[in-house]
């Protein structure tokens, strides 16, 4: 594999998109002022950037795009694990029935995600390779072992679904007027820690056993509360996407490139909006209160005390207002973290760690996803002359 390298990224003008707009306006009221008013100003002159065969990216886009190929590559790796176990065509019968406890339609569900994903991966890199650059690959760091359990394909992993530490804050947080842009912190809705995400064993899960709810077994219970499990990560990983997306595009020099962010980066936040639905029959009732048996983890109603209220309450999928910008305005529904030392490129690696996604990754793995996640991060929006 090619090592990855920093680019060197000069900083910008100090100018914005707005003084660039106010620069236009006037011309056009200058044009109108020699009587050509209805001239017609060239796209190219305005737009720079915008044509998918011009010019080369610069050290900023490209470094944005680069990072979220690895990103995409990561998720679809996940996805995929998810998909063989539990999607439409998933070869896990029980696991399949425990995640339908959530939502009858999630099979479908982690099918569809799993093909988004996939097209992100081939999009950016087909990109990346339009422009003349490298393309990501990181199939030298498939070194994970997969889970044994029926429906799962015998092949190294990227990343690691069998013992995850989820941070479920993000269920709080929008459900919050406060921003942790500002520095609010949020506390978790499920305590999920050293717990599965997708059946480890036959043994420890049979994939032929009904899975009734509320569930009546002790390896019935393991399973739901695998499911459950994976309905949080779900909500997790795309709810960092849409973060990550969201900051990536306001360093994007590039009208095309800009465009490219924004219209994957819409997908990761209509995922999150799913997965955020789905999640909360986990913690509601009829199926609230499954305990693992092996790890402790419990999911309880989330409704119910001593939970309850606006901060807890599952049928509340969508963002509240917060702060935003400034406290001192209106709050707004937003998507958030939005800044780039909460939701950033380097955040969403440091998370991804600590969720333990990438536990049993060789340090190379850590060296080269990291350095691609602060070159990312340093990428500053260019006006172009």
């Amino acid at each position: 594999m090619k090592k990855e390298t920093l680019s060197s990224i000069s900083p910008s003008a100090g100018e914005d998109i707005h003084s660039d707009w106010e620069r236009v306006v006037r011309r056009r009221s200058f044009l109108r002022g020699i009587g050509l008013a209805g001239a017609a100003l060239p796209t190219a002159s305005l737009l720079k950037g915008e044509s998918t065969s011009s010019n080369k990216l610069n050290q900023g886009d490209l470094a944005i795009l680069r990072f979220l190929a690895a990103v995409e590559i990561i998720e679809t790796d996940l996805w995929q694990q998810y998909n063989e176990l539990g999607g439409v065509n998933g070869g896990n019968p029980a696991y399949m029935a425990a995640l339908s406890n959530l939502d009858g339609d999630m099979p479908q569900y982690i099918s569809d995600n799993t093909d988004d994903e996939i097209s992100h991966m081939k999009f950016l890199n087909g990109y990346l390779k339009s422009k003349g650059e490298d393309e990501i690959n990181l199939d030298h760091f498939r070194i994970l072992p997969s889970s044994s359990a029926q429906g799962a394909r015998d092949i190294k992993r990227l990343t690691n679904l069998q013992n995850l530490t989820v941070d479920t804050s993000f269920y709080t947080r929008y459900r919050s007027k406060k921003n942790p842009d500002f520095g609010a912190t949020f506390p978790q809705a499920v305590t999920i820690q050293g717990q599965p995400a997708i059946p480890l064993s036959d043994k420890d899960t049979p994939p032929a056993m009904d899975q009734p709810v509320p569930p009546l077994t002790v390896t019935a219970r393991r399973m739901q509360a695998i499911a459950n499990t994976a309905g949080f990560h779900f909500g997790y990983i795309e709810q960092g996407g849409a973060s990550l997306y969201n900051v990536m595009s306001g360093k994007c020099t590039s009208l095309e490139v800009l465009r490219i962010v924004v219209s994957i980066g819409g997908v990761e936040i209509d995922h999150f909006g799913l997965w955020h639905d789905k999640m909360g029959n986990a913690v509601a009732q009829p199926l609230a209160g499954v305990t693992d048996p092996e790890t402790g983890t419990t999911f309880p109603d989330l409704n119910a005390k001593p939970f309850g209220g606006e901060e807890f309450q599952t049928n509340l999928i969508l963002p509240e207002p917060c702060e935003f910008i400034d406290p001192k305005l209106p709050r707004c529904s937003v998507i958030r973290p939005s800044l780039t030392q909460f939701g950033g490129a380097v955040a969403t690696i440091n998370s991804f760690t600590a969720d333990h996604l990438f536990e049993g990754q060789s340090p190379e793995f850590f060296q080269t996803i990291m350095a691609l996640a602060i070159a990312a991060d340093a990428a500053q929006r260019q006006l172009q002359a």
